[in-house]
């Protein structure tokens, strides 16, 4: 049952350019391939016991590695271990949980933890194992910010990525930075739809190879890397200047065609960063015909049992360095005989902090510990923003914005719908939580600076309306990734499952029906790159002006104003379809985000 019904570098073909061909293969030939591809010795489909998703689980983990044929020799085993959506938290922090319709707290994650544990895992198969990382990395935290991404890199490094995919985050400090971190990663890097922003449309060329090969378990396996083509649309433009995106359906049939046919790959892996609900949906195109995973991330949703779709099964690892999915593939004379899926907690009682990585991290941290350690605010409610509708965390940035420009007559502040950002969970003894510069920098990641301007009611109606298909669309190719747009001064109800356009049942501005003739002041924060008078992707206001001040500013004035805050989600929108507590954007299939 959904959420909804509930409530890295070096290409190995010489064939293969680091241009964009979308020359696809013929559907008539690419089927006839795929017939009799099950007849090919290294190249063997997975038989048709395993055409569903395996639900994944310990028992099922000991019993593939007990296998006489295992043990023997006969069979070998390949192991993936995948990570995303790290966000640069380098400390073990509280984690969120949905069991039995409320939440809970566990502490895990933390790169010395994760270090242990991967290389535990390692440990268990260290001939037959890759690491892979779906992107998200150098963003998230203050270290992070406060050293572009670069403080970040050496932690990579100390895990022992095998692979890594840049995510739609890892543009947040400009191409050229982007690609110098990227580049200090001793991993291999891919990403097929990347492409260096050129005048020639003929001749693009990516910045990174598009995939990568590996012998594993005696048979040859293949990665494809895609970012998220909407990067430049969900974030701020200016990151992606000097980039081009493209949809993975340009030219992945190629990449196949070559992983199958050329390379004689026995399986081909998507490594994505798109979100869920747009992995689901690329697994079920013609196009990715020959995909056995798509190795997803982005939304940070949970997979615990792969998700069957028309042509692929897709996965996703959780986020915040919390979570490692775990893959295991048995290989008998170059044929996949069995495999295991399974998604494992960081623990930090059952995986205790590496020495040596807890001491680079702190080596890392020390030059700007003492300003992230500051505490500039305490909450007596847990700040969370897992919930797709409405969460505390930014009911508490929009109050701090509210706050701030009361004297300009403001009707409506908004803040983005925002993914990233750990939970901050008081403590039992006290009842309360710090809040520190380093935990502001993973709420707002982006120090930007406040915009207002002026629009009408019908305005705010339609925006409204283009901002809940961007989450809920029909089409999964049409959601942006984030969730519902944040706000206060305005209360809105909207039926999830209604078309485009017929969501919004009503909108409030104060304690007023809204006036679709009125001109009311809207206040967001400023989007790099936008046209001067967009505001939070609101076209055409009037008026656009800048009143000073910076979302990390006003945030601290607001707390030492407010020292003990205690935001809760409260109705600012609700769903007649959908409950306060909806986690995830994926309708339709067996999926629970737990």
């Amino acid at each position: 049952m959904s959420q909804h019904e509930q409530h890295t570098t070096g290409c190995s073909c010489n064939s293969c350019s680091h241009e964009d061909a979308s020359v696809r293969p013929a559907q008539n030939s690419r089927r006839d391939f795929f017939k009799s591809a099950s007849m090919l010795t290294a190249g063997a489909l997975l038989p048709p016991s395993l055409a569903n998703a395996v639900a994944g689980d310990a028992y099922h983990d000991k019993e593939i590695f007990s296998n006489k044929a295992v043990q023997s020799g006969k069979a070998q085993v390949f192991t993936l271990l995948h990570t995303s959506d790290i966000h640069a938290q380098l400390y073990t922090h509280d984690e969120f949980f949905f069991e039995n319709g409320k939440p809970v707290y566990k502490k895990r994650g933390g790169f010395a933890v994760l270090k242990t544990m991967l290389k535990t895992l390692k440990a268990q198969n260290p001939q037959n194992t890759l690491i892979i990382d779906g992107g998200d990395c150098f963003q998230g935290g203050g270290v992070a910010a406060l050293t572009e991404g670069k403080g970040i890199v050496p932690l990579i490094n100390n895990i022992g990525y095998d692979l890594i995919l840049p995510g739609n985050w890892e543009v947040v400090y400009g191409k050229e930075i982007m690609w110098k971190d990227l580049g200090g990663y001793n991993s291999t890097k891919i990403c097929a739809n990347m492409f260096h922003d050129t005048q020639d449309e003929f001749n693009k060329e990516l910045i990174f190879p598009p995939y990568w090969t590996k012998m594993l378990g005696g048979v040859k396996i293949g990665f494809i890397g895609y970012n998220d083509p909407l990067t430049p649309k969900r974030q701020s433009p200016a990151y992606s200047n000097g980039i081009t995106f493209t949809k993975p359906e340009i030219n992945v049939a190629r990449y196949i065609k070559i992983l199958r046919e050329y390379e004689k790959c026995a399986m081909v892996f998507l490594v994505t960063h798109m979100g869920l609900a747009q992995q689901v949906d690329l697994g079920n195109k013609p196009e990715v015909q020959g995909v056995d995973y798509i190795l997803g991330a982005d939304t940070h949703e949970r997979v615990r049992k792969p998700i069957p779709a028309k042509y692929a099964k897709i996965t996703e690892p959780g986020a915040f360095g919390s979570f490692v999915a775990k893959l295991d593939v048995v290989v008998e004379n170059g044929k996949i005989k069995d495999e295991n899926y399974y998604l494992l907690d960081v623990d930090p009682v059952k995986y205790p902090a590496d020495p040596a990585m807890a001491a680079l991290v702190e080596k890392v941290a020390a030059p700007y510990k003492k300003e992230l350690s500051k505490v500039i605010g305490k909450t007596r409610t847990t700040l969370v923003r897992y919930y797709v509708i409405e969460n505390p965390m930014d009911n508490l940035i929009t109050d701090a914005l509210m706050w701030k420009y009361k004297d300009k007559n403001v009707d409506i502040v908004v803040s983005n719908g925002f993914r990233f950002c750990p939970p901050l969970v008081p403590n039992k003894t006290t009842g309360v939580a710090h809040i520190t510069n380093d935990f502001l920098w993973s709420m707002l990641p982006v120090d930007s600076e406040v915009k207002m301007g002026d629009v009408t009611g019908q305005q705010v109606w339609d925006w409204m309306e283009k901002e809940l298909h961007n989450v809920f669309a029909k089409n999964p190719a049409h959601r942006f990734g984030g969730w519902v747009i944040r706000f206060q001064g305005m209360k809105v109800n909207f039926t999830m499952n209604n078309d485009m356009g017929k969501r919004v049942n009503w909108i409030k501005v104060g304690d007023e029906p809204i006036d679709r003739n009125k001109t009311y002041t809207m206040l967001a924060c400023e989007r790099e790159g936008d046209p001067d008078d967009t505001l939070c992707r609101m076209e055409k206001v009037k008026n656009p002006r800048k009143p000073g001040g910076s979302l990390h500013n006003i945030m601290r004035e607001y707390l030492a104003a407010h020292p003990m805050v205690a935001p809760k989600i409260e109705g600012r929108i609700t769903a007649t379809d959908a409950p306060q507590t909806l986690l995830s954007q994926l309708e339709g299939y067996d999926y629970q985000f737990i």
